[in-house]
């Protein structure tokens, strides 16, 4: 007997399917940084030696990533050991192999010259890695020879080594965080209806939402309490803020940002509403996973940062009680 065909889901409208789709990718690089730019969160990684050095359970899981790793040492690091290559084996890292020595700064160049000693850039982000170095150094006028040292990575598509050790995560994860993030778009109170305004018909829409709640709940991923404990969703179920807490319209999802007036940019992309990381993206953690991503303000984004959710509102407080005591009260 064959098995039961699997129910294909209605179409999302395609700029609600293209936001969810650039989840799984990194955050923004310009050509001057050794980071990727807009790549998968599964790319190759890059670890700075110190990470690498300190962390044990960062070692053992290394084999995991699924496009390898590079280590990053510093110059000063390296070249102050009297066996730089022992001491490397000790961290089982071999120069060339999945290490590289990186520099940033004019007087690491000038002091320890890579070409003086007739190493190459490396290109390639599996081992071999065709050379033993990698450089940014930004353009200074100090001197006559100052012009940006870009060696490295810098030539293919896409450019840049890999991507930033803390923003890894695995194919597997990606997935479920998309199948997640869109479940908690049809949580807010008008999905249905804003998905209609953009393309969708009404049974197309309710039938997505069906399948994708179905799809959640198979997975795991549709625990209510531990939404509303995360601060994604409130006690009615709905998609809020995580930061300001006030319930999400789904047109925040296709409407651009308003912009300041005399100040506007006619290629403007950003909208209203934004992924919105739960527990801040930093070393020592992976925080691309499910329960810990939600939507939210983009204001609300740039008021936190990378300082976390609870650190940026005891900030805010502190501000709010300093005007209290000064005798300005906040109407």
């Amino acid at each position: 007997m064959n098995a039961k065909k699997k129910e294909k889901a209605p179409a999302l409208p395609a700029l609600l399917n293209r936001k969810i789709s650039k989840t799984g990718q990194t955050r923004g690089a310009d050509d001057d940084v050794i980071y990727q730019n807009r790549v998968n969160r599964c790319n190759t990684v890059l670890i700075p030696f110190h990470q690498w050095k300190k962390d044990s359970e960062l070692r053992k899981i290394s084999s995991n990533f699924e496009n390898g790793f590079i280590v990053l040492i510093q110059p000063q690091d390296y070249f102050s050991q009297s066996d730089p290559t022992q001491m490397l084996s000790q961290y089982a890292l071999e120069l060339g192999e999945n290490c590289l020595v990186f520099y940033e700064t004019r007087h690491d160049w000038n002091t320890h010259n890579p070409q003086s000693l007739g190493w190459e850039c490396a290109n390639n982000r599996n081992a071999p890695l065709g050379g033993n170095y990698v450089a940014r150094v930004p353009a200074t006028t100090a001197s006559h020879d100052s012009g940006k040292i870009n060696h490295g990575y810098a030539s293919q598509s896409p450019k840049g080594a890999g991507i930033r050790l803390y923003e890894y995560a695995s194919s597997d994860t990606i997935n479920n965080c998309r199948s997640q993030l869109e479940a908690i778009y049809w949580l807010c109170f008008d999905s249905v209806e804003v998905a209609i305004k953009y393309g969708m018909t009404k049974e197309g829409a309710e039938k997505r939402r069906e399948l994708c709640f179905k799809k959640c709940e198979e997975l795991g991923l549709l625990d209510y309490e531990r939404l509303f404990q995360q601060r994604i969703i409130n006690k009615k179920h709905r998609t809020i803020c995580p930061f300001c807490l006030k319930e999400l319209s789904g047109n925040g999802f296709y409407n651009r940002l308003e912009q300041a007036e005399g100040r506007e940019v006619p290629d403007l992309t950003v909208t209203q509403i934004n992924l919105f990381h739960i527990d801040e993206l930093k070393y020592g953690e992976f925080n691309h996973r499910p329960y810990n991503l939600g939507w939210g303000h983009h204001h609300c984004n740039v008021v936190v940062k990378d300082s976390g959710i609870y650190p940026t509102l005891h900030w805010i407080k502190e501000i709010l009680d300093r005007n209290s005591e000064n005798g300005y009260e906040v109407k």
